[in-house]
């Protein structure tokens, strides 16, 4: 009888419905091994990298531009501090971006120090680790923040069920040890005829990740009682009126339609200009707000080439990185209503350059077209708002000192960094070359080396062989 496999690489053809199971049920238990292992490991990662250690990574200052490390407060009341540019280099080995690396240092820290008992259970292996992390993402976002003693409260609470507990049961949770340790005296939420604390729910929230094929997002929306009975109502009425001018789509898709059409018209914030000729169109009709939208396609607008799937020529919109139809944006240039501004093309591989340290905003757009985003490992901030920085650094002094100038202002010196990684790259050893156009070799300070470019990060570390490996044979 099988009971594990102990080689992920060996044969299962032969294994029996139970013994699979087993099999199955052992690499579970071997997955929250790992991911409580991950949570000890990252909390020691914070422990080497104090407050106190950033003098040894920011060793000087520009002027203030970009500031300096500085302690970075990543989980709740109690926990230690962590240096900050030690979040990208953990991030980086693990393959995510320096945002979810700050978030997995502070789950762990807000675990090991405010709920301890649950930090137990992860690592006695009752509780997943995934779970204690939902419930340290609670605890340190609640508004108001939880004190030690609150957060330990909450603590003794979901480890009476072993971690077992929902969303919903755990915001009430959180809802009740603010009342419960007097934490909403001042906050104007709460309500004190019903002695309980109002935590209020309203929010309206697109999914800018969740891009159907067919190139639709998904909005959600908790609205106020009235509020939400007239959206309602405004919605029916323009689904039937779309009806009404020939429209043959479903009512879902026709109410969906109408909501785009209020988000168009809603000249709430123009109040103050009202009546004016800025806000009224020849035919009577307000001025819908511009709203700017990057796309790029690899074809003709006639549609005769480029890249074509089942639902025709489809290119790439800048916002969220997310594919667009071109019967979209002909939908979108054929009303009436929309403004369109038409670039010309920029050639991608033409080097620009520019006397002075200024970027000039033909090479800035070129520099943002061709990296698309951040350029640091894993960052998928858009290039647009991001910085443009001088790979090898702009000497201000050459020029007057009669010295060739080491990092002129060209497109093969520019790149673009969101401003967390520019202070990153400028005040510590994180360091990258450009090995071609629009691709970088990156080295972290302990050594790690990675690949970014337009198809994403590559680990191109060499993997340190064992010593009983054989020698790897010559290569003809």
């Amino acid at each position: 009888m099988i009971e594990t496999l102990a080689d992920p690489k060996a044969e299962v053809q032969d294994l029996s419905a139970s013994e699979l199971l087993r099999a199955l049920r052992d690499r579970k238990a071997a997955e929250d091994r790992a991911a409580a292992d991950q949570l000890d490991l990252a909390a020691r990662w914070a422990d080497l990298h104090p407050p106190e250690s950033i003098h040894t990574a920011a060793t000087f200052s520009d002027g203030g531009r970009y500031g300096l490390e500085h302690e970075e407060p990543i989980a709740g009341e109690g926990c230690p501090a962590v240096a900050e540019f030690c979040i990208a280099e953990l991030g980086t080995v693990l393959g995510i971006s320096s945002t979810s690396a700050k978030r997995l240092i502070g789950h762990a820290l807000e675990l090991r120090h405010r709920l301890p008992r649950l930090w137990a259970q992860v690592h006695a292996g009752q509780v997943p680790a995934w779970r204690a992390r939902t419930v340290a993402e609670a605890t340190i976002h609640s508004t108001p923040s939880l004190t030690v003693e609150a957060a330990r409260w909450v603590d003794t609470q979901v480890a009476a069920v072993a971690g077992r507990i929902g969303p919903a049961q755990l915001d009430r949770l959180v809802a009740e040890t603010i009342k419960r340790h007097h934490l909403d005296t001042h906050d104007p939420t709460s309500d004190p005829e019903d002695g309980w604390q109002h935590v209020d729910p309203r929010h309206a929230t697109l999914h800018s990740e969740d891009v159907h094929y067919a190139g639709t997002m998904r909005f959600e929306a908790e609205l106020d009682l009235a509020d939400a009975l007239d959206l309602d109502r405004a919605l029916t009425h323009g689904a039937e009126t779309l009806k009404a001018l020939g429209s043959h789509a479903p009512l879902d898709a026709r109410r969906s339609a109408a909501l785009g059409d209020l988000a168009r018209t809603q000249t709430a914030l123009d109040l103050h200009a009202q009546g004016s000729s800025a806000t009224r169109r020849e035919d009577g009709l307000p001025v819908a707000r511009e709203v700017v939208l990057h796309a790029h396609f690899d074809t003709s607008l006639d549609g005769h080439d480029g890249l074509e799937t089942v639902f025709g020529a489809t290119g790439r919109m800048e916002e969220g990185q997310r594919l667009v139809l071109l019967e979209q944006i002909r939908g979108w240039c054929g009303d009436s209503r929309t403004k369109v501004t038409i670039k010309p093309v920029i050639n991608l591989s033409t080097e620009l350059t520019a006397p002075g340290y200024d970027i000039p905003d033909r090479i800035r757009e070129q520099v943002i077209l061709r990296d698309r985003t951040c350029v640091f490992p894993w960052c998928t901030r858009p290039a647009r708002g991001c910085d443009i920085d001088h790979i090898v650094p702009f000497d201000h002094d050459a020029d007057t000192e009669g010295r060739p100038q080491p990092g002129p202002t060209v497109s093969s010196n520019l790149a673009p960094e969101c401003r967390w990684h520019h202070r990153l790259k400028t005040h510590t050893a994180w360091r990258y070359d450009v090995t071609g156009p629009g691709v970088y070799e990156w080295t972290s300070p302990h050594g790690h080396r990675y690949r970014r470019d337009r198809t994403g990060t590559t680990c191109i570390d060499t993997p340190p062989r064992a010593a009983d490996d054989p020698e790897p044979p010559d290569r003809p």
